[in-house]
């Protein structure tokens, strides 16, 4: 069962009530949904995704009544869709994540690296979503770990997280990556020493991208004799040519950008960093403006004007497009680990790495209920009532009122497919 909030059938945030005068995306394609999906073919993940926004939190997906015996106070909770597009249901699906993540680190800095697709690459990863981005995380990963090897002759542990977007909702595929500053080592009596790496300095980012491209477009190649590729009709193969070989040849002249930002200070601060990244999507309801007839208001950051605050409109097929082609198809997984944080071996590998730091081992997280979470999160005790403090308040579920699939009752659409899959 979708966790409750108590907030009414058009309350955003997961963690504040919403004002009279917000604007999300649920909104959005409530208004401008029906029209966009008859002229644009979508997936079905874009379907589902679309469908679950537009009713999050209201009674199409049930909830519970809480009514407070002594004052007769009342109030209606809907459930959440938990889809994780959904810009209202990730605040607590993020503080459960990060919670877990603190048994995992260690008491060292973290460095934070990008690794990131030049965007002449776009319409080939928008074809072939799983093969290339799983590409992305192999070509990454490899990365990081040859040169920890090479460089502190050991193995780095760190966790990778997908983001598919720029601030104007366009297509920009990167990786950011949380490192710990050292590895874990093997010694000539067979027992295994955390090397530390440099305090403020990781690797070369000029090497690292030299070395990302290589992979990349090696295994880019590799899949493109194999037959492995989807091409669009603009990468068509020349006569007489290999297919790709063009754009190949024009990625393997260009300058690809890692980027790594100056190491934290210690867990404390790295979690609290991490949490901006984890389960963050393409766009917040906070972002979004107002809509009118045929168009939305959003801000965005201005990356090349000092990081300013700006605002930009777009039409609304154009916006709700642009939204579809960050929706994931099913099953791929946007948040890796590797190296000894790798789920395969990290129990074994951490306590090694703890007893060369010696480390005490921390405890694991507490288990929390919806409604101690929301406390955590809110500061707000949602079994008192809040009108004269009596606890607990009674509850009575609601049935879910959701009618069939949207997508479900309407004819094949006609015109241009958002995502090839």
């Amino acid at each position: 069962m979708p966790a409750a909030c108590p907030r009414g059938p058009t309350a955003a945030g997961a963690t504040g009530h919403r004002s009279p005068n917000a604007t999300e995306l649920a909104d959005v394609i409530r208004r401008f949904g029906p029209a966009f999906r008859r002229t644009h073919r979508l997936s079905v993940v874009q379907h589902k995704a679309l469908d679950a926004i537009e009713v999050c939190r209201t009674a199409a997906l049930g909830g519970h009544t809480d009514a407070c015996p002594h004052c007769g106070y009342t109030r209606q909770s809907y459930n959440s869709c938990r889809n994780r597009h959904c810009p209202k249901c990730q605040s607590l699906t993020k503080a459960r994540w990060i919670a877990a993540r603190k048994a995992d680190l260690l008491p060292v800095p973290y460095f934070h690296v990008v690794f990131t697709l030049p965007h002449d690459l776009n319409a080939l990863v928008l074809h072939n979503r799983r093969t290339l981005i799983a590409l992305l995380f192999s070509a990454a990963a490899q990365t990081l770990a040859d040169f920890g090897r090479s460089t502190l002759g050991g193995k780095l542990g760190f966790t990778m997280i997908l983001h598919t977007w720029d601030q104007k909702l366009n297509a920009h595929f990167h990786l950011h990556a949380l490192v710990a500053a050292g590895a874990l080592a093997d010694t000539d009596d067979g027992a295994r020493r955390w090397v530390a790496s440099d305090a403020t300095f990781l690797f070369p980012v000029g090497a690292l991208s030299k070395v990302f491209r290589g992979k990349f477009l090696a295994g880019v190649k590799a899949l493109r004799d194999a037959s492995g590729l989807t091409l669009p009709a603009a990468m068509s193969s020349p006569p007489g040519g290999k297919p790709l070989a063009p754009l190949i040849e024009t990625l393997y002249r260009k300058a690809w950008t890692v980027y790594a930002k100056p190491p934290f200070g210690g867990p404390a601060r790295t979690l609290e960093y991490l949490g901006r990244y984890t389960h963050r999507v393409a766009i917040s309801n906070s972002r979004i403006l107002s809509i009118d007839d045929n168009a939305v208001r959003l801000t965005y950051r201005d990356r090349r004007d000092g990081d300013r605050v700006k605002v930009m409109t777009l039409p609304d097929d154009e916006f709700l497009r642009r939204f579809c082609l960050h929706v994931l198809p099913t099953g791929l997984v946007r948040i890796r680990h590797f190296g000894f944080l790798a789920n395969r071996r990290k129990a074994v590998l951490l306590a090694q790495c703890r007893q060369s730091l010696q480390a005490p081992t921390p405890e694991a997280p507490p288990e929390r209920t919806t409604d101690q979470w929301m406390l955590v999160l809110t500061g707000r005790d949602i079994t008192a009532c809040p009108r004269c403090g009596h606890r607990p308040l009674i509850r009575t579920d609601l049935p879910s009122v959701r009618p069939p699939l949207t997508f479900l009752r309407r004819a094949p659409p006609a015109r241009d497919e958002i995502t090839p899959q």
